[in-house]
């Protein structure tokens, strides 16, 4: 495939996948222009991150921060571009991280977060993040149990940080009614933890390539997409 071939594969998909979440959305009545795509460029190099935006997605999400900082510091000539965290982090990425200044969807341990917020106010800068849970049980998954979630917002009032909502994704093998009704649960303990606690949680991180039609049903506001963008010019993953 050509580079030429590769781009306009590319933006066949991107606009593809910008249709699905227009008509998803307008069919259970929200505003699409509510609903943000995350470019997952995990699988992929600078090159074809690059066709990416070339194509118009601006909001890119990386698993591992070494991949983040590498790619923003290539593509410092390239703007406007919001940087997304979706992968698990540890402490000692931290500081390298945030010069990216991300939205940090993946926060999963008190540690990590009381980490960015310190990190983050010594480099004067405030990070939005979101707190993942782990909505389905599933053990191999990370992210915090739904009693768990409550005590953190009441406790963290730290500056450098603004947690903006939650984080989840459907359990291994669900097929889309099974992750609805997960995103479904997602959605009413975020409706629960604002009423608890008074703090406005904005944002719902849910829905990948296979299930985000069903993330936007239950109220997504960013849903993460990867595989479908590069359909034709990767393979699967």
């Amino acid at each position: 495939m050509t580079e030429q071939e590769t781009q306009q594969r590319i933006v066949h998909n991107w606009q593809s996948v910008q249709q699905q979440v227009r008509e998803t959305a307008l069919a259970c009545g929200r505003d699409p222009n509510a609903i943000r795509i995350i470019g997952v460029t995990k699988y992929v190099d600078e090159q074809l991150t690059r066709a990416l935006i070339s194509a118009g997605c601006r909001d890119l999400g990386e698993s591992r921060p070494q991949l983040m900082w590498q790619k923003s510091e290539a593509m410092q000539d390239v703007t406007p571009l919001s940087w997304h965290m979706i992968g698990h982090l540890q402490r000692n990425k931290v500081r390298r991280l945030l010069r990216c200044e991300p939205t940090i969807h993946s926060i999963d341990s008190e540690r990590v977060l009381s980490a960015i917020a310190e990190e983050a106010t010594q480099q004067g800068i405030c990070i939005n993040v979101l707190l993942e849970v782990n909505i389905s049980g599933d053990e191999a998954k990370t992210g915090f149990v739904t009693d768990a979630v409550e005590p953190i917002l009441e406790a963290q009032q730290q500056p450098g940080i603004q947690i903006r909502g939650l984080m989840a994704m459907a359990g291994w093998g669900t097929d889309p009614t099974t992750a609805r009704r997960q995103f479904e649960k997602t959605r009413e303990l975020r409706d629960q933890l604002q009423i608890a606690t008074g703090r406005p949680l904005p944002e719902l991180s849910m829905g990948m390539s296979g299930d985000f039609q069903a993330a936007i049903k239950e109220g997504a506001t960013m849903v993460r997409i990867g595989s479908s963008l590069f359909d034709g010019v990767i393979e699967r993953k």
